[in-house]
């Protein structure tokens, strides 16, 4: 009888692979809720999906308790599952750029950092994440797009496995 293989999951690796494979996904584009009495796309046929986005790929992974449709809320629940503030991005930390205002108001956005000075987030154009510069590239030197926050996961990505 041949011995059993032992295979082990590797988070991590898997969690990275899906942050870069999940470009030009419509998997998020999405979320309904009764609003009044009436059944409404919050998310806007993707326009407002990147917290939704982020916090659905985090929840997968049990990263975070649960999805949502707002960077507040997303934020929120990162704080409290663990995540830090780091000064730097690494590799699969969440991004959140600072807010700015278009046509409908002040927003926020959040994505993730997946090296090389890539990103990866919701397109408001497009109703999908796409892959980017970090910093939305630079003006005059500066980043077009300032990063607010980077929140890193503090534990062992491979020990979430046993939860």
């Amino acid at each position: 009888m041949p011995p059993q293989e032992k295979i082990v999951p590797l988070i991590y690796d898997t969690y990275i692979t899906m942050l870069k494979n999940s470009a030009r996904t419509r998997m998020f584009r999405h979320s309904y809720a009764q609003v009044n009495g009436k059944r409404t796309d919050i998310l806007e046929n993707g326009s407002l999906s990147c917290a939704f986005f982020v916090s659905t790929v985090l929840a997968m992974f049990r990263l975070i308790d649960r999805m949502h449709s707002t960077v507040d809320g997303a934020v929120k629940d990162l704080e409290e599952s663990g995540w830090k503030k780091i000064r730097r991005p690494m590799v699969g930390s969440v991004l959140v750029w600072e807010s700015k205002t278009d046509e409908d108001g002040p927003h926020r956005h959040m994505g993730f950092y997946i090296g090389k000075d890539q990103a990866v987030s919701n397109s408001t154009q497009r109703g999908y994440p796409v892959i980017h510069h970090w910093t939305y590239g630079k003006k005059r030197g500066l980043p077009r797009r300032k990063v607010e926050s980077i929140y890193w996961y503090t534990e062992d990505f491979d020990k979430i496995s046993k939860k």
